[in-house]
């Protein structure tokens, strides 16, 4: 199910989230959506067990290894409530991966359930905590 983003979009904040997953998603820079100081929380998952905190220049050095390991990637939005300064997201990513990773062959598709929480300062985003549910890696 897909959620109409029209009606999502009309809190300010909603609309610079979704293009700053619009833009991770096709591999361009996010900077112009991150303030300075933000740090970004990604808790453990299947990829990060230990869980990781980023800034600016962690996040800057992530996608770039982002973009030699997955080929291209999507953030579909599924759901999105704002209050102030803050935006909570659900989100279904999907990304094929360019090399292999473990088991999985190049070209393997993988899955994840995410829920972002991003607050903003100066109409960009400050902090950003994700929550990524992997999907088991079944081998193609």
């Amino acid at each position: 199910m897909v959620v109409d983003m029209a009606n999502l979009q009309q809190h300010p904040n909603v609309d610079l989230a979704v293009r700053y997953h619009e833009a991770v998603s096709k591999s361009e820079s996010a900077d112009r959506f991150l303030h300075e100081d933000v740090v970004h929380h990604e808790l453990p998952n299947a990829l990060f067990p230990d869980g990781v905190v980023r800034d600016l220049d962690g996040l800057r050095a992530a996608a770039a290894r982002g973009r030699t390991t997955i080929r291209d990637q999507r953030f579909q939005v599924l759901n999105a409530v704002a209050a102030g300064d803050q935006v909570a997201l659900e989100v279904l990513w999907t990304g094929t991966l360019a090399v292999p990773l473990g088991d999985l062959p190049a070209g393997h598709t993988l899955r994840a359930h995410i829920g972002t929480f991003l607050r903003f300062r100066d109409g960009k985003i400050i902090a950003q905590r994700n929550y990524d549910c992997y999907e088991p890696a079944s081998r193609p």
